[in-house]
């Protein structure tokens, strides 16, 4: 497997692997449109040259878009490779890539985001500690910090305060959401239509830079739903599971 870099000569033409092919598609327009400002300043996606979810996202840990104090080190934002390709090997290939193009840039190491354990958008922690990585801190409810320093001397990451106990003051429901994933360009409309049908006080909170996202309130800034101030989940909801949780709160 070859692995290619997007660029901004290539990014309207290639496949960005984690959602529909078409540009026209209002998921794929808004994630290569997020890409396309996020270049500039230092992000990286590299991609195998297969025909689906194979890559991996990388950016500085100062311009992520994610409540941590990582100074020094690639933040990784993604690294996604579809179970039909299990067993090649290439989750490692582009992992090690990340490793020495970080390297390279005299970064202190990797940070990533998991969970406690494999849950939805969230990378597996089985995997990165069987990759070298270390859990640096955690966030309530189930959020797990990882990361992998180049040297013993490097300084430990740490999500920051805001983003540690997960809560806001507002009553109903909030999500707060960017484009840096794909799905929520269809997805966040569908259940903002639900909520609106339903007669349920529903506020959207958008991301629209690495400031307001390093500000957040919880740890996953592509997709966090709070009910009453206390935090539902991070998972990307289809109009039947944004009804099952509806339910589940007597609305």
């Amino acid at each position: 497997m070859d692995l290619l870099r997007l660029t901004k000569d290539n990014l309207a033409a290639e496949h960005i692997c984690c959602a529909i092919s078409h540009n026209n598609d209002c998921q794929v327009a808004a994630k290569k449109n997020w890409l396309g400002d996020r270049l500039d300043e230092g992000l990286v996606f590299l991609k195998g040259n297969v025909r689906g979810k194979c890559f991996i996202e990388y950016i500085p840990a100062e311009a992520a878009w994610a409540p941590v104090t990582a100074d020094g080190y690639m933040y990784i934002n993604c690294l996604w490779v579809a179970g039909q390709y299990a067993g090649h090997g290439y989750a490692t290939r582009l992992l090690e890539a990340c490793i020495a193009d970080s390297k390279e840039k005299g970064k202190h190491g990797l940070v990533m985001l998991a969970g406690d354990k494999k849950r939805p958008f969230l990378a597996d922690p089985k995997f990165l500690r069987h990759k070298g990585f270390t859990a640096a801190d955690t966030a309530a409810p189930y959020y797990e910090l990882y990361y992998l320093p180049f040297d013993s001397s490097a300084p430990k990451p740490q999500f920051t305060t805001s983003a540690k106990q997960p809560h806001i003051d507002e009553q109903g429901f909030v999500l707060y959401y960017s484009h840096q994933c794909p799905f929520t360009a269809k997805y966040v409309p569908l259940i903002e239509r639900t909520a609106q049908e339903r007669g349920v006080s529903f506020r959207t909170v958008q991301f629209t830079s690495a400031a307001e996202a390093q500000n957040a309130p919880a740890p996953f800034t592509s997709y966090s739903l709070f009910y009453d101030g206390e935090f539902v989940t991070n998972e990307i909801l289809s109009e039947k599971k944004f009804a099952k949780i509806l339910s589940e709160h007597g609305l």
